[in-house]
């Protein structure tokens, strides 16, 4: 990046919990923050198990109804940081492309910078992370007094199945475990409000947007790459909300038909959490595609009219004159810009970035329809199908 276009790094990673990790030896490169989420998981369950072998419960621990503690525990908390690592670059370097292609011109780097040393402060401020633990705490001790949702989230289902008291196993997972994976989701939470804050700040700036532009966004396109990483995060928000359905398909306060519509409603979350975001631009975009058809068309008003002057109705000219000019490859060159600017996407989103999050989601959706049709049924009837027994 040129000296003149030096601006802060961008990250939404920081805060206490992030030190710790490197204090522990568990972040790497300073944004692989994977290997703490897998401490973090095994501590965790880790524990749990051993107070469930040390009072004789293992055999009570896997059963169905309980399949949302482990989830959260052992799937969910991984896939928190695995986000981190993988999305935390790609933000970076969004930023980095903005301001050293010009997107971003220099008359806007001093509210560019600004708003990076602000969310910054946020993220880096030890008070952010207490009052995410102090809105966890009172979370979780309006959970005693309220029926909730879902089995292994309810302070009054995880009682009952102590046998009315409060053990060193229920104890564990309600005052540590679910509390850790709360923290976790309400800091998760923090990071997506702060990374929408900044595309709507980014987009308020005047920047110098390229109709013509190869990525077909005008020079915003790597920000589908950024939101592509946000995959993992996508598939935690599926695998626990499934999880949670398969507790309650077991228990028998759900009907598995009403998975039918609860998978779409699963779908559009993800939706709005992920992809809504960047219709930020999409006025922007429209405004730059609407200039740029008009500027480009005008172009190619006098370009055409100047190619069929000299080429076309010139009398004087002979097929031999036309060979391997240059004028010939121009007018290509201008109806594909032209083409460019016709079909220039209004948001940065592609079916590529639609189909992996779909993906994403649908994948821990897909073994609940193991619970009203078994595997071996399942492969006995499609051996059948493809015999034709």
């Amino acid at each position: 990046m040129k000296e003149d276009k030096k601006i802060p790094e961008f990250s939404l990673l920081g805060g206490p919990l992030q030190r710790l990790g490197h204090k522990l030896g568990l972040v790497h490169s300073g944004t692989n923050t994977f290997w703490l989420g897998i401490a973090l998981a095994f501590l965790a369950w880790g524990i749990l198990m051993l107070l469930a072998i040390i009072y004789g419960n293992v055999h009570k621990m896997f059963s169905l109804v309980l399949i949302g503690a482990h989830v959260r525990l052992l799937v969910a908390i991984p896939l928190f940081f695995l986000c981190e690592t993988l999305v935390a670059p790609r933000m970076a370097e969004f930023v980095r492309q903005i301001v050293l292609s010009g997107v971003v011109p220099e008359t806007e780097l001093t509210t560019l910078t600004s708003d990076i040393k602000r969310i910054g402060r946020i993220i880096n401020s030890w008070l952010t992370e207490v009052i995410i633990l102090l809105a966890v705490l009172i979370i979780t001790l309006i959970g005693m007094n309220v029926e909730t949702s879902g089995k292994t989230g309810n302070w009054s289902w995880i009682l009952n199945q102590s046998g009315g008291k409060l053990t060193w196993i229920s104890g564990w997972y309600f005052w540590f475990c679910l509390p850790l994976f709360r923290f976790l989701i309400y800091r998760w939470l923090l990071h997506l409000v702060l990374w929408w804050y900044f595309l709507w700040r980014v987009q308020k700036l005047k920047l110098h947007l390229i109709p013509t532009h190869p990525d077909g966004a005008a020079g915003l396109g790597y920000m589908e790459i950024v939101h592509e990483h946000f995959a993992p995060l996508a598939m935690l928000v599926s695998a626990v909300l499934s999880a949670k359905f398969a507790e309650d398909i077991s228990s028998q306060t759900m009907q598995f038909e009403s998975l039918y519509l609860a998978i779409p409603i699963v779908l559009i979350l993800n939706a709005v959490l992920f992809i809504c975001p960047l219709f930020i631009f999409a006025a922007k975009l429209w405004r730059c595609r609407l200039t740029g058809w008009i500027e480009y068309m005008a172009m190619a008003d006098h370009y055409v009219n100047a190619f069929d002057r000299k080429w076309i109705r010139d009398e004087k000219m002979t097929g031999e004159d036309q060979l391997g000019t240059a004028d010939m490859q121009s007018l290509a060159d201008l109806t594909n810009s032209v083409n460019v600017v016709r079909n220039m996407r209004l948001v940065p989103v592609s079916r590529r970035l639609i189909l992996k999050l779909a993906a994403a989601v649908i994948l821990p959706l897909l073994p609940l329809f193991l619970l009203k049709y078994p595997l071996i049924e399942l492969s006995e009837k499609l051996l059948r199908t493809l015999s034709g027994i």
